[in-house]
């Protein structure tokens, strides 16, 4: 057994949901990314005096969703705080947030791990607070400069149970989150951008322990992939300092992922107290059931509801319901198409195959795709019906379709020629004529080489001009065969 065998990691995960609201959270100032630097800002967001903060009612409503979708508990009173630190791109001094009343307590994400089975990551909390604005570090070779247009953006701030064991568990973690919340359409998602954010807190101790190690905070990881790296070098690093013998510092390191190490960036010990306190500005808000009921009944069917009915309901295996639901909108276009054709397994086959190598190829969102379900569901009818081989149908058809969208999937196959030959009494003819031209490969065949079947078989299609019904056409070669 190595070294690394002997012991178990804990780690548990703060996750920075940025919402798409139209405003931030606590001013009418344009919450927007990608302007001119400091130009979403006011003189409530930069925290003047006499002015007064509002909470917005949209990332309110954005947190029950959440909530609500997490299977977590809604608080009734909730109340806001002040949290007190020192920054430069922290306009007031301090930051609007939620301290002792969390708006949404306990909760569950479930995930699949990579043995198929399912793990439910607990939640601590999720509370509402405000961002910071950016320090930007390399742009002057002597200056840091600050872009406030962030400051004031609305968070959610989810905060799982240290239930989470190895990066990869955590990587399968995010990428759940992120789905969820685009499913929600309260963030996108876009983790590079900083929309999603992730630090996480690693420790590590001996199997079977009820001691849990020194913990230590990974900060600045901008990819999910970054932050199972940086996960695994950090367990990895902490291992190798309690097999030499050496203590772990409770700290906060940050991740280059160019070096692929974390490295130190302030001592927890040496932190300051953040002195929360009352928000003074803000009164307590109260939901009630109501509120929350109507909420709940606006909600989008989830990800994890449409995977069990994809599998359940459709017979899909699961991975092609894991790949389906991977974006709200490829579910949506796939319930769409099932409802103008039976065969779910076809159905998903070409969303996955054909229409997804389509848009790849042009660089196109499905958001920009011509094709309606219904045409798609027009071709799975044509190969169904044995009017068009599925070759025919994928190569040919639905690339011209998707150029002329004005046309139903039968007109233009018709116009393209591709209708195939489901005559038995003209295929017989041409079945004769290919048995006829290879009577010395007829004897073959009896004689038990039936990989010779193929031959026939292609020069009837030769005959047919490619359009005969390849499933009567199998037929009919191996009755003719057997006489």
């Amino acid at each position: 057994m190595s070294i690394y065998e002997k012991y178990e990691t804990v780690i548990g995960l703060e996750c920075h949901i940025q919402l798409l609201t139209r405003t931030k959270m606590y001013s009418s100032d344009p919450a927007e990314y990608g302007g001119i630097p400091n130009t979403n800002v006011s003189v409530v967001t930069l925290g003047h005096p006499g002015t007064l903060p509002v909470v917005n009612e949209r990332a309110l409503e954005f947190a029950v969703r959440l909530g609500l979708a997490v299977h977590a508990t809604i608080r009734e009173e909730n109340q806001f705080a002040r949290k007190n630190y020192f920054y430069a791109d922290l306009p007031k001094g301090y930051q609007i947030t939620q301290d002792k009343t969390p708006i949404c307590n306990g909760g569950y994400i479930p995930i699949k791990l990579k043995d198929g089975s399912e793990k439910r990551v607990e939640l601590t909390r999720i509370h509402m607070e405000e961002d910071a604005g950016k320090s930007l570090h390399d742009i002057d070779a002597y200056d840091t400069l600050v872009d406030l247009n962030r400051a004031g953006t609305p968070l959610l701030e989810m905060v799982t149970e240290p239930v989470i064991k190895s990066g990869e568990e955590a990587y399968t973690y995010l990428n759940e989150v992120r789905k969820l919340v685009r499913y929600l359409g309260i963030c996108d998602g876009n983790m590079e951008e900083g929309s999603l954010r992730c630090d996480a807190n690693i420790s590590v101790m001996l199997k079977g322990s009820n001691t849990f190690g020194k913990k230590v905070e990974v900060k600045n990881m901008n990819s999910f992939r970054n932050v199972q790296r940086a996960i695994d070098f950090e367990i990895k690093r902490q291992i190798d300092l309690l097999e030499a013998g050496e203590e772990i510092a409770g700290e906060t390191r940050s991740y280059d992922a160019v070096k692929d190490l974390t490295f130190s960036l302030r001592s927890k010990e040496s932190a300051n107290d953040y002195r929360y306190f009352p928000e003074p500005d803000l009164q307590p808000i109260f939901i009630r059931q109501d509120y929350i009921n109507k909420i709940k009944a606006d909600l989008p069917e989830l990800p994890s509801e449409l995977f069990r009915r994809f599998t359940e309901e459709y017979k899909l295996s699961e991975y092609d319901a894991y790949q389906i639901t991977e974006t709200k909108e490829l579910a949506t276009y796939f319930q769409e198409l099932i409802k103008y054709t039976q065969n779910y397994k076809s159905a998903a086959n070409w969303l996955m195959g054909p229409v997804k190598s389509f848009l790849n190829e042009r660089a196109l969102h499905l958001t920009e795709f011509a094709l309606t379900p219904a045409k798609i569901a027009g071709i799975i009818q044509l190969i169904d019906e044995g009017k068009v081989s599925h070759t025919a149908a994928a190569q040919i058809l639905f690339p011209q379709l998707a150029e002329q969208t004005g046309k139903s999937a039968e007109e233009l196959a018709k116009e393209l020629d591709l209708i195939q030959n489901s005559n038995s009494s003209e295929l017989q003819g041409f079945v004769d004529q290919a048995l006829a031209k290879f009577p010395d490969k007829i004897a073959e065949y009896k004689n038990g080489k039936v990989g010779l079947l193929g031959l026939f078989v292609g020069e009837v299609m030769k005959l047919s001009k490619g359009k005969a019904d390849p499933k009567l056409l199998n037929q009919l070669v191996k009755e003719s065969l057997e006489k």
